[in-house]
């Protein structure tokens, strides 16, 4: 068949574009090093489109990624080593491994970070209201390392307790006690050094947004529990070792007011679900309710909700953006209903979504900021 002079011409017209412009734009030529670099390292470095470029030194590798999906390919450099970089990532905080030849590694210009069960990297992409969580000059608190002895488990267990600022200056003044609980793949690390909770308390007591409290956070027992079998979970030996334990060593150590008014709970992700079942069914120990990516209360799951209201101060519940929407049956039903339903029961219910975040730390660090200022009103 006789091809026609225009088709010739257009397909001349293909073959003549040049191939850069194919492609993806080159990212934006303004890289700083991410603050969660090892201290001198200039790799991972941060861009304005929040992308992540890096530098691996690995001379023997034949292929070099890392575990951000949709990330560039990596290629060598003409000083040998490889680099390659992600999409634009959201604001925060995010894991990642540097994967050579098949296997997935820390990247040694990173700090390292306690989660998905292992220690491993982890970048900061800056955020709009990081100044909210940024240690700063005003009065510090302290993140204090103890240990007691669960005798349920028969073990000595670790717990970090946050004081806030002049708690050793005032040894006449008690304070309340928020529980707050991590993940599943973390520990009790996680919410004074992935999450930042004292500095953003440092930070709302330093502006009088919030009531001095202690904040205690513990390993909650949930990593032998395998992603999709939550059904199985037994809550019991984490309950024991809070309610029975914990708390009483808390109450012995620390100069807390301990009663059911000024103890709370609060919890991410699976430390939410934690937190819901905890206390909901120790409604004489928690008196504040913090369920963050975690589900949600309804009213459904009151058994007695004149009881519920008579004793119950707040009950929180927080989701990032992109988390909603969808059928979700583990969120226990569509949050934002249950919580307006309990609202609307006369419950002191809140219901707060952090914009353009996922199941990540960002929502969980801009929940803490939100819930702190609610817990232990007058």
């Amino acid at each position: 068949m006789k091809t026609s002079p225009l088709l010739a011409a257009l397909a001349a017209a293909v073959v003549s574009i040049p191939l850069g412009l194919a492609q993806e734009p080159a990212p934006a030529d303004d890289w700083k090093p991410a603050s969660s670099n090892q201290p001198g390292r200039e790799f991972p470095k941060v861009n304005s489109e929040r992308r992540v470029k890096f530098r691996i030194v690995a001379p023997g590798a034949t292929n070099v990624g890392v575990t951000f999906r949709d990330s560039s390919p990596f290629t060598r450099g003409e000083d040998g080593a490889w680099y390659g970089h992600t999409r634009p990532l959201d604001e925060g905080f995010h894991y990642y491994l540097i994967q050579v030849d098949g296997a997935e590694v820390p990247d040694p210009n990173s700090r390292m970070f306690f989660g998905a069960q292992r220690w491993g990297s982890a970048v900061e992409i800056p955020a709009g209201d990081q100044d909210t969580y940024t240690l700063k000059h005003v009065p510090q608190g302290q993140l204090r390392e103890v240990f007691f002895h669960s005798k349920s488990t028969d073990t000595m267990r670790r717990a970090f307790i946050y004081t806030p600022p002049g708690y050793d200056q005032n040894p006449d003044r008690r304070y309340p006690v928020l529980y707050l609980q991590h993940g599943w793949g973390e520990n009790e690390y996680g919410w004074g050094v992935q999450g930042r909770a004292r500095e953003i308390m440092d930070n709302l007591i330093a502006e009088n947004k919030t009531r001095p409290f202690l904040i205690v956070m513990i390993y909650g027992m949930t990593n032998e529990t395998r992603m999709g079998g939550l059904r199985d979970f037994d809550i019991g030996p984490f309950e024991t070792v809070l309610v029975q334990e914990l708390i009483p060593f808390v109450d012995a150590q620390f100069r807390t007011l301990a009663d059911q008014p000024h103890r709370a709970m609060a919890g991410l992700s699976m430390g939410g679900m934690e937190t819901r079942m905890v206390t909901l069914r120790n409604p004489g120990t928690f008196s504040h309710i913090g369920v963050f990516s975690g589900g949600s209360i309804a009213l459904t799951n009151l058994t007695d909700v004149a009881a519920f209201k008579a004793t119950n101060r707040l009950v929180f519940v927080s989701y990032g953006s992109r988390e909603l929407g969808g059928d979700r049956p583990n969120r226990g039903g569509d949050p934002r209903a249950n919580a307006e339903a309990l609202k609307q029961a006369g419950i002191n219910s809140h219901f707060y979504v952090s914009p353009d975040t996922a199941h990540e730390w960002q929502t969980w660090r801009r929940s803490l900021r939100e819930f702190a200022p609610l817990l232990f009103q007058n």
